[in-house]
């Protein structure tokens, strides 16, 4: 019974770690830019900062390759994320708190 419940619990505590390591994301995403070169984004960065992953993740899922995804099948423009991240920048700029890029060679890079 004790060999029972500890591999129950062992079981449980993998899944619970597994979860939160999913949830963690990569450090950074390289996502296609176009002709101007690709955008590196910091999305650790961006997890620390805000805390709230739906800031975002309201408007493409959390899973690799969705934003080009939701392109392809037309649910998504092309500038849709670029102009959500500008807004933003741009808000958070207003408020007089630190602000990430908002000019194109800040972020694109060949």
């Amino acid at each position: 019974m004790v060999k029972k419940a500890i591999v129950v619990g062992c079981s449980v505590l993998s899944l619970a770690f597994a979860g939160v390591a999913f949830a963690a994301g990569a450090e950074s995403i390289v996502l296609k830019g176009g002709a101007p070169g690709n955008v590196t984004f910091p999305h650790k960065l961006h997890q620390e900062k805000l805390k709230d992953c739906n800031l975002c993740h309201k408007m493409f899922a959390k899973e690799a390759g969705s934003i080009e995804k939701d392109i392809a099948s037309g649910k998504m423009k092309k500038k849709d994320a670029m102009k959500m991240c500008i807004d933003c920048h741009k808000a958070t700029k207003a408020k007089g708190q630190p602000s990430g890029p908002t000019g194109c060679s800040e972020c694109h890079k060949k």
